[in-house]
């Protein structure tokens, strides 16, 4: 039976879980459970990932990338040293420590992973996910939402007890709450909303405002231009926070945070608990009114649920127990580590994939509703543009499909711009554009009406979402997968970015290592003699454990043929070709 690892990849920490004798546990990195998503430059250029990283970004913020998951599915860049970098291969790297953790722990080759994301992710940045998996070197065999996992391993052991759950899941990074339905096995997602905006990212921030304005008072001089001060400012709120939970008050002190004219500068700040959750109620606020929503979504209300279930490191902030407490009227539980919780519950989804008898069943829903962009008609026959026309609402179970019909304007139209929408307001444009696609040729039924398509959305397992459309009168069908302005990587792609990864670690990150910047995500890519030789000295390394392979050899003498030529068609063929056959071959 192939073992399926289970990750969470959080804002702040991850974990890796496994199911070993049908319970789940996490697999350790180094001597933590959880792990830093934290990736940076060493000061002597060499790759930094996890706990490393982490204590190094008060002293190297600009070499240091933290919180990436907030960028997911966004088309930006983040820079290390001089070098640019997307969101998904700082991801990758993350994903990489992960899975190098789990092999070493395990003591066995680890292919396949269930991910979480935040239930609240848009398309696109669950499709980044998934191809951050990918690039890892993982098969990613589903992409879940947190609250589920957690919910999932919450309820592994209490198959026989139907209850109504909310998790409640306060990250680093984001928020997420869903209505969870336990009953016999069966953990049916009745609701689902959130913020992926918000997180415990943002208490720091309200914390740090404190120490500012307290070294301001103190000193006549503002810390906000200094890079180094504020990224220490920003740990000792992190390190406050945490202080916070457990006690009333806490002392920071950071000596020399600036030097004026040859003066250092020091802070020595004493925050009260009160204070910071002055500073971070609002945010809170909206936590509470999240769940409102989700509730009124299910068609409960809080006097129906039977648990609140935490997760999440920032629910250990006392002023969020206090809130949901006097909001539901449930003492909220944490049966489970907020933070292994989900972790383990996508180990839980992984070992029910590789088919280990576990008495669970997983039933989701899509968080966003998703329609197209139409034009309706008034009384007086005039076009009143920008109409949403939803055909998934939010909250259907997942997998689903959805059809409808929608005819064109005007008898001569012969092409259709479909423009794809997640959201929920009735003005199509004031919705997150996931994409569109121009459908033409069309043809009308019968002369003098203009043409019509069925357009149909398709959500899998995983949330994202695929479209066609059919031209009723010729039966032409048109379709793509929506990637919300964030282009698939290819096989191609994701086999070259493996490649650079690979040769970052094993060359470092300083001056001539091999970059795997913003351009790593087009097919030009693969032409930079980098990245080549790369591949070939790979292949060359396997060529000698396996003298004479002829099917080797010719696939090496095809990348080198289609590279001398300059042929970016059969290069990319051929790349990928060599690129599966070493794995085939690494394998064995």
């Amino acid at each position: 039976m192939s073992l399926i690892i289970g990750i969470d990849l959080g804002t702040t920490f991850s974990a890796v879980g496994i199911v070993r004798d049908g319970k789940p546990e996490i697999v350790p990195v180094g001597d933590e459970h959880i792990m830093p998503s934290v990736v940076g430059l060493g000061p002597d250029g060499g790759l930094l990932v996890g706990a490393p990283a982490r204590n190094q970004y008060a002293l190297y913020p600009d070499r240091t990338v933290r919180s990436i998951k907030r960028q997911m599915g966004e088309q930006t860049t983040v820079h290390l040293g001089e070098q640019a970098y997307t969101p998904p291969q700082i991801s990758a790297l993350i994903l990489r420590e992960l899975h190098r953790a789990a092999e070493a722990q395990l003591g066995q080759k680890v292919e396949r992973a269930v991910i979480t994301v935040p239930a609240y992710f848009s398309d696109a940045a669950r499709q980044a996910t998934r191809e951050a998996g990918e690039v890892a070197g993982l098969v990613v065999e589903r992409i879940i939402n947190e609250p589920t996992a957690a919910a999932l391993a919450y309820g592994l052991d209490r198959s026989d007890q139907r209850q109504l759950v909310a998790v409640y899941d306060l990250g680093g990074g984001t928020f997420d709450v869903s209505i969870i339905e336990l009953d016999s096995g069966v953990v049916e997602v009745r609701a689902s909303h959130g913020n992926t905006q918000l997180g415990g990212d943002d208490f720091d921030e309200r914390l740090r405002e404190i120490l500012v304005a307290r070294f301001e008072e103190a000193h006549g001089v503002s810390p906000r231009d200094d890079r180094r001060a504020m990224a220490r400012l920003l740990r000792a709120a992190e390190d406050a926070k945490v202080t916070l939970s457990s006690r009333p008050m806490v002392r920071v002190q950071e000596e020399y945070l600036l030097t004026v004219e040859g003066r250092p500068l020091n802070l020595d700040a004493e925050v009260q608990r009160h204070e910071f959750e002055a500073a971070i109620r609002d945010l809170l606020d909206g936590t509470v009114d999240a769940l409102d929503a989700a509730l009124k979504d299910a068609g409960i209300s809080s006097d129906e649920l039977d648990k609140v279930l935490f997760v999440g490191g920032s629910t250990r902030i006392p002023l969020v127990w206090e809130m949901v407490r006097e909001h539901t009227g449930i003492e909220p539980a944490v049966a489970i580590n907020p933070d292994e919780a989900v972790a383990l519950g996508a180990a839980v989804q992984g070992a029910i994939i590789a088919g280990e008898p576990l008495d669970a069943i997983l039933v989701d829903v899509t968080p966003h509703s998703l329609g197209i962009e139409v034009v309706e008609f008034d009384l007086q026959g005039r076009t009143i543009p920008d109409h949403y026309s939803v055909l998934i609402p939010r909250n259907t179970t997942v997998p689903t499909s959805r059809a409808e019909t929608y005819a064109g304007v005007h008898p001569a139209q012969t092409a259709i711009n479909l423009k794809i929408y997640q959201g929920e307001h009735a003005i199509a444009s004031r919705n997150t554009l996931l994409g569109e696609f121009l459908f033409d040729n069309l043809k009308p039924e019968a002369p003098g009406l203009p043409p019509a398509i069925v357009v149909q959305f398709d959500c899998d397992l995983n949330g994202i979402v695929n479209i066609s459309a059919l031209d009723k009168a010729s039966g032409k069908q048109a379709q793509t997968s929506v990637r919300a302005a964030h282009a698939r990587l290819s096989p191609a792609e994701i086999a070259g970015a493996r490649v650079s990864l690979e040769q970052l670690e094993q060359f470092g990150w300083g001056e001539g290592a091999l970059e795997v910047s913003a351009e790593a995500t087009a097919p030009q890519s693969l032409q930079l003699s980098t990245e080549i030789l790369a591949l070939l000295a790979r292949a060359q390394r396997t060529l000698e454990q396996h003298p004479g392979h002829q099917g080797l050899l010719d696939a090496i003498a095809a990348v080198e043929n289609a590279a001398n030529a300059g042929n970016q068609d059969v290069l990319e063929q051929a790349t990928e070709a060599l690129i599966d056959l070493l794995y085939d071959l690494e394998d064995e």
